[in-house]
């Protein structure tokens, strides 16, 4: 009986070791793949805040909280299982559908791009929107933001996945969860704090005394975050640019097309050491805007075959 009851207690103390272990493993990946998967949050946070600009104060938030969950709908309903799958069966595959989406950020941001450069941009959205009420206005930027995110995403859980170094498919899994959860969360956190910022700046400042530290922050933010989100939304039309150039350049690295992968490389490496102290921040920049110019050629290629193909459909 004794010796019954020290087997089935070794029993548990094995399990709670590997059950101990699987847990240690799964937070280590996961700083792994989160970390590589940052450079991607930047440009996620930078592309998002344009989309609920425009809106009623009151209605911000909520526009946030939707793209948020189909942000997180995207990441565990659709692109999770999608990416253990490819990655088991198909993993050669995973490569062209990113792509494909990279060429859509890329018609995406140059169309935008022209808009903003032909017309007034607080007009641009309202002439190619085909809503004719509140509501259908805002269902119609959530559903575009979702689209958007749906590309972003799946590049984070890409990058996340191709990090994860655990052979089990469940570790993998909740690596890949956590990630997507957490990324989530910091993405739009940090979305709703730059689109509210002005209401926080004006409660700052109501009732705050004239010439202290909290009025003229209040007042700052009050006055200068309408110009941060213009500029922001700018930001976010040259990171769909960035993002689906840079895409496109990794994925003909991966097929075995070196060259532009190359040509960005050697000149962010030469035009980096000339700055000196920032060398490290000049040499992205020169890469994302390297990128940019790329995507913003695709995306221009994919626009004018856009305008061949749809008079040839409507004959």
């Amino acid at each position: 009986m004794a010796s019954g009851l020290f087997a089935l207690l070794d029993d548990v103390a094995t399990i709670a070791k590997v059950a101990a272990a699987t847990l240690d493993d799964v937070a280590t990946q996961t700083v792994k793949a989160g970390s590589k998967a940052a450079g991607v949050v930047i440009d996620d946070t930078a592309v998002t805040p344009r989309y609920a600009v425009g809106f009623a104060a009151e209605r911000e938030l909520s526009i946030i909280w939707r793209i948020a969950k189909g942000s997180l709908r995207n990441k565990l309903v659709f692109l999770l299982p999608a990416a253990l799958l490819l990655s088991a069966l198909m993993p050669w595959l995973i490569t062209p559908i990113l792509m494909v989406g990279g060429a859509y950020l890329c018609f995406e941001g140059a169309e935008k791009l022209i808009h903003m450069l032909r017309h007034d941009p607080e007009s641009q959205d309202e002439e190619q929107s085909a809503a004719h009420t509140p509501e259908e206005l805002e269902n119609e930027k959530v559903s575009g933001a979702i689209r958007t995110d749906l590309i972003l995403s799946a590049e984070i859980m890409a990058i996340a996945l191709a990090t994860i170094e655990a052979p089990q498919l469940l570790t993998q899994a909740v690596v890949l969860a956590i990630v997507g959860v957490l990324i989530t969360a910091g993405v739009y956190g940090a979305v709703a704090l730059i689109v509210k910022a002005d209401d926080i700046g004006a409660a700052m400042a109501r009732g705050a005394t004239k010439g202290g530290l909290r009025c003229i922050v209040g007042r700052a933010l009050v006055v200068g975050m309408p110009k941060v989100l213009a500029v922001l939304s700018v930001v976010g039309t040259v990171a769909m640019l960035w993002v689906g150039g840079n895409i496109l350049v990794h994925g003909l690295a991966t097929f075995g097309w070196h060259r532009p992968e190359e040509i960005i490389h050697g000149l962010a490496h030469a035009v980096a050491p000339l700055i000196g102290p920032i060398e490290g921040a000049v040499d992205w920049v020169v890469r994302a805007l390297a990128s940019a110019v790329v995507g913003l050629g695709v995306g221009l290629v994919a626009l004018g075959l856009l305008r061949i193909v749809r008079p040839a459909a409507s004959h």
